[in-house]
């Protein structure tokens, strides 16, 4: 941005060259001191828009609002999943939602790649979807309260035969399905909610009855964070834009998308004696402006900052193209690990889900980092497998899944809704949340994201449900391998 002195520095210097007079010298130093008097003024007497807090910039490159923003972990652990361990927990997710819709006044937006609330979708009749069906309720009773609802949906998305959507439509949502397959060739695969412009839930959970009883889910809420919600809604709109029919991905994306937080400049918030750097990244490439910091990106810098651990809980891992045909090589996120237990002997530990849904191409590949670890060289990359054992659902589609996208290291932690593999990060729509935080020690072991989010990844790697890799064996399903008899 011009300096607001530029002009009256060029016009100083014009007339000091065709006067060469003192004079000139003195008028134009007055005329300096008076529009500083009156910039001066002007930002006292402005007044403050009530929507955007003040930012106080950093000494370390950050900015911080003047809202108090906390966060706290978000988990669904399923039924019948049993820690041995007396082991702490996130927040159910159940609970996060329904309060989430009681706050709010004004406005909801939500992002899910599907909507599946209730298990009429898999014609079953049940009080297992209980807790979808209530947040179905809550969520239509919204427009009646005067709250504006807006929902975003993938086509293409999962195959299903849930009317959620149309109910919440006649209801009085507004409701937009993202033609992503022609947009660029991917889905809508982000998960996460903003109410009332101050308060943002972002997390691996879609709209689904089974993220609240079935699937292993987690995300993280915070609340009273406006500066971070603004951010979150310029996401939304991005994809709100081109749900229009015959819509394009804007090149460059408008002003009015840019971002003030990214990996270089993030928003620094203190509340409750903690200092916490965070900012949102997302995916794909088309859909960041230059100032938004890509998904890949911020998972690659965590990966190359980390100095002494890396732990990874994420529900698929592949060096390779997905869904892209033909199938491709894509080590980026493998090389960097590789880079990380080599170059800087950091100890790595990879905890990937294993279900009955779960695509065992990826397995050579996981293998493939697990035989590197060579404990007198100093190489330490561990891999295990999270199974969660069917019992009385295996008759269930897409339950007993650890959904978890997340990271953490000594000095990062990172919270996503996509699987690591190349078209996630290519061509689908997924956004991450990075958190930096400093404490002192007794605030840090309990109220600290990067501590909790430590604490669960160190309980389900300790817990009976997480298997090495090598211990699988024959078992062809881990929907049938008990992690008892390995």
């Amino acid at each position: 941005m011009m300096s607001p002195y530029k002009s009256l520095h060029d016009s100083y210097v014009s007339d000091r060259k065709g006067s060469g007079n003192c004079v000139t010298l003195l008028c134009a130093l007055g005329s300096l001191v008076v529009l500083g008097i009156l910039l001066a003024i002007a930002v006292v007497k402005r007044p403050a828009d009530p929507n955007t807090p003040a930012l106080i910039h950093d000494q370390d490159g950050g900015t911080f609002p003047e809202d108090q923003c906390s966060m706290s972990l978000v988990e669904t652990i399923p039924q019948d999943l049993d820690y041995k361990a007396n082991v702490s927990f996130g927040v159910p997710l159940e609970n996060v939602w329904k309060d989430l819709i009681a706050m709010t006044t004004q406005h909801l937006d939500i992002v899910s790649f599907y909507w599946t609330l209730t298990s009429e979708d898999i014609n079953l009749n049940s009080s297992i979807d209980r807790a979808g069906r209530e947040i179905l309720e809550l969520l239509g009773q919204l427009p009646s309260r005067n709250v504006s609802v807006r929902l975003l949906t993938s086509v293409p998305s999962i195959r299903t035969n849930s009317t959620d959507l149309d109910v919440l439509e006649e209801q009085g949502a507004q409701v937009r399905r993202v033609n992503f397959g022609e947009l660029t060739s991917g889905v809508l695969h982000s998960k996460f909610w903003i109410v009332d412009g101050k308060h943002v839930f972002i997390g691996s959970a879609n709209m689904d009855w089974r993220a609240l009883t079935q699937v292993k889910e987690l995300g993280v809420v915070v609340y009273n964070c406006s500066s971070l919600a603004e951010d979150f809604r310029k996401v939304f709109l991005s994809y709100w834009t081109v749900g229009l029919d015959n819509s394009s991905v804007p090149q460059p994306w408008p002003p009015e998308y840019d971002t003030d937080f990214n990996r270089e400049h993030p928003l620094v918030v203190k509340t409750e004696n903690i200092s916490s750097k965070i900012y949102l990244a997302a995916s794909p490439p088309a859909f960041c402006p230059p100032t938004r910091t890509p998904d890949l990106d911020a998972i690659l810098s965590i990966i190359s900052n980390a100095r002494f651990f890396l732990d990874v809980a994420v529900m698929d891992y592949f060096p390779t193209s997905g869904f892209i045909r033909p199938w491709r090589y894509w080590p980026l996120i493998d090389d960097a690990i590789r880079a990380a237990a080599f170059d800087r002997k950091v100890k790595i530990r990879l905890l990937v889900s294993c279900s009955r849904d779960s695509d065992r191409r990826m397995l050579p590949f996981l293998q493939s980092l697990a035989v590197l670890d060579r404990v007198k060289h100093g190489v330490s990359i561990q891999i295990r497998l999270f199974i969660i054992p069917a019992g009385n659902f295996s008759e269930l589609p897409h339950v007993r899944i650890n959904h978890n996208k997340f990271m953490v290291t000594e000095k990062e932690a990172y919270v996503g809704t996509s699987n690591w593999s190349g078209d996630y990060f290519m061509v689908t729509a997924g956004v991450g949340l990075v958190v930096s935080q400093h404490a002192p020690h007794q605030i840090w072991k309990t109220k600290a994201i990067q501590q909790q989010l430590a604490a669960v990844f160190q309980r389900d790697w300790s817990s009976e449900f997480a298997v090495d890799l090598g211990d699988l064996g024959s078992c062809r399903d881990c929907a049938l391998c008990s992690p008892g008899s390995m």
